[in-house]
């Protein structure tokens, strides 16, 4: 099974995640635990807000540009979907991933394009954060989101869960004022959400991990079934 996000949240989702994140480290740890704990009620909150809202708008200095592994001219590009929250895609980039780099991105047949999905504002945290070493760093931070999920992401509260961020920024040799400012950062935050809403509906994106064949969604599939795909298409 995959994960789902109506895609209306997406806009609710950033308007909560980069303040709350900013009020986690303007408080003392202690401070933060008690004052803002993420409760199980928020996504229903975030439902509700997000009910008639109008997508986030991105202003024209936060560009948002695709992270992308492989031959720039292959013949297949392959696009996944994905969320840093999403145990399914967890699943995939432990089982799936490490052939689909080896047999078809390192050997030129594939550019692979990773697209964050956000369920979450703790979702959206990790996106920001992965992004903070630029193109040459985030592969390698994403990799540990996806192996270290089950560590870094089920925080008891706001305040644990960015410490646990900022320990993996850490491991990729970030500062602490490098990440706080990546992660504090609205305007790029809304330009990820906005470019998030337009590709998510551009390619029918309901759930994660979800595939896309040169321009073609195919969801989520076994990875016989996907070097199927990637070969017919390269022919």
């Amino acid at each position: 099974m995959s994960r789902t996000l109506p895609l209306v949240l997406a806009g609710a989702i950033m308007l909560a995640a980069v303040g709350y994140f900013a009020g986690v480290f303007n408080n003392s740890p202690s401070q933060s635990a008690q004052s803002t704990m993420i409760e199980q009620s928020d996504v229903a909150d975030l439902t509700a807000a997000a009910e008639g809202s109008e997508p986030v708008q991105a202003t024209s200095d936060a560009a948002v540009i695709d992270m992308t592994l492989g031959n720039a001219d292959a013949p297949v590009t392959l696009v996944e979907y994905a969320s840093f929250t999403c145990p399914h895609c967890a699943r995939f980039h432990e089982d799936v991933y490490p052939d689909l780099k080896k047999d078809f991105i390192d050997t030129g047949k594939v550019k692979f394009v990773f697209r964050e999905v956000y369920f979450d504002r703790v979702g959206l945290w990790a996106g920001l954060l992965a992004r903070c070493g630029g193109q040459e760093k985030y592969f390698g931070i994403t990799e540990i989101l996806f192996k270290r999920q089950s560590e870094w992401s089920r925080g008891e509260s706001g305040a644990e869960v960015a410490q646990n961020l900022y320990k993996i920024g850490k491991i990729a040799g970030m500062s602490e004022d490098q990440m706080e400012t990546c992660l504090q950062n609205k305007e790029h935050a809304q330009a990820l959400v906005t470019e998030y809403q337009k590709n998510a509906t551009a390619d029918a994106i309901s759930s994660t991990p979800s595939l896309i064949v040169n321009g073609t969604n195919h969801g989520n599939i076994s990875y016989g079934q996907l070097t199927d795909l990637l070969n017919k298409a390269a022919e």
